[in-house]
C-alpha cells in the first residue's frame, strides 16, 4: 500500500524545470522581448526568400522613370535611377544581416577562446593576455579597419573579419570573469582530478555553463556590428556598389534627402526597427537568464 501510494504521489508530482525552459517562460512574460523576437525574426525570412519574393528585379533600372514617391506600382518609392527602393532594401537587409551576424561570430570565436583560456589558466598568461586586451582597447580601431580596407581592398569577406576582429575584446573580459568563477566549482574540480585537458574542460564544462551571458552579449553585439557597417559605408569605405546595404543606401539617401526624403526615411526605419529588435531581445534575454532576479 505504502509503495502503491508513494508512486501515485510521484506521478502526480510536478515535473522538473529545466535553466533553459525556466528561462523560455520568464521570455515569453516579456512583451517587449517577444517582439523584438517575432520581428527580428520576420527580418531574417524576408532576407533568406528576397531572391524569391522580391517585387523587381535587383539590377533593372528605369531613367526615365526617375526618383518617384511611394505609388501602387512601387511601394516604398524609386531611386534616382529608377530602381524600386522595396527590392533595394529587400537585398540590403541581407547584406547587413549577414554582416552582423558572421562578424559577431568571429567577434565571439576570438573572444570565447580568449577569454576562457586566460580566465582558466591565470597566473602570468592571464595577467598578458588581458594586458593585450587593455592596450587593443587604447587602439583607434576605426582608423584599424580603414587601414585594412585600404591596404587589401574592399571586399565583403574582409569586412566581416575586420570588423570581427575589432568586437572581440569585450566578450573576452566577460567570459575570462565567467571562469574564473566556474573555475571553483565542484565539478571542474573532478574534471582536472580525473586528468581531462585544460582544453576538453574548457569546451565541454566551461563554455557550455557560460552559454548564458555569450547569448545575451550575442544579442547587443550585433546591433553594434551592424551600426559599425551602416558607418562605414556611409563614409564609402564599407559595402561597394553593385552590391548594398541599408548604410550604404541611407548615404545615398543623405545626399538627396530634401529633394527625395523617402530614399533616407525608408532604410533608416528598415535599420532602426532591427537595432531596437534586437536590444529589446538582447534585455529579455538577459532578465530571463538571470536567476538571481528571478527568484527576487
Amino acid at each position: 500500500m505504502h509503495s502503491e501510494s508513494a508512486l501515485t504521489e510521484l506521478q502526480q508530482a510536478e515535473p522538473g524545470s529545466s535553466l533553459w525552459r525556466d528561462a523560455w517562460q520568464r521570455l515569453r512574460q516579456n512583451k517587449l522581448a517577444v517582439f523584438g523576437l517575432c520581428l527580428l525574426t520576420l527580418f531574417i525570412v524576408i532576407a533568406l526568400l528576397t531572391p524569391w519574393i522580391a517585387p523587381y528585379d535587383y539590377a533593372s533600372q528605369n531613367l526615365d522613370l526617375g526618383a518617384s514617391p511611394p505609388s501602387a506600382a512601387h511601394w516604398l518609392g524609386t531611386d534616382v535611377f529608377g530602381r524600386d527602393l522595396l527590392t533595394q532594401i529587400m537585398y540590403g537587409g541581407r547584406v547587413s544581416l549577414a554582416v552582423g551576424f558572421i562578424a559577431t561570430s568571429v567577434a565571439l570565436l576570438i573572444g570565447v577562446t580568449w577569454g576562457a583560456i586566460a580566465g582558466f589558466v591565470g597566473g602570468r598568461v592571464d595577467a598578458v593576455m588581458m594586458r593585450m586586451v587593455d592596450i587593443l582597447y587604447a587602439l583607434p580601431f576605426m582608423i584599424f579597419i580603414v587601414l585594412l580596407m585600404v591596404v587589401f581592398g574592399r571586399n565583403l569577406l574582409l569586412l566581416f573579419l575586420a570588423i570581427g576582429a575589432v568586437e572581440w575584446l569585450t566578450m573576452a573580459r566577460i567570459m575570462r570573469g565567467q571562469v574564473q568563477t566556474l573555475r571553483q566549482q565542484e565539478f571542474v574540480e573532478a574534471a582536472v582530478s580525473i586528468g581531462l585537458s585544460p582544453g576538453t574542460i574548457i569546451r565541454r564544462h566551461l563554455v557550455p555553463n557560460a552559454l548564458g551571458p555569450i547569448i545575451v552579449y550575442t544579442t547587443l553585439t550585433i546591433p553594434s556590428v551592424m551600426l559599425l557597417e551602416a558607418f562605414l559605408s556611409f563614409l564609402g569605405l564599407g559595402i561597394q556598389p553593385p552590391q548594398t546595404s541599408w548604410g550604404l543606401l541611407i548615404s545615398y539617401g543623405a545626399e538627396t534627402m530634401e529633394e527625395y526624403p523617402w530614399l533616407l526615411l525608408f532604410p533608416g526605419l528598415a535599420l532602426t526597427l532591427t537595432l531596437f529588435s534586437l536590444n529589446f531581445l538582447g534585455d529579455g534575454l538577459r532578465d530571463a537568464l538571470d536567476v538571481r532576479s528571478a527568484r527576487d
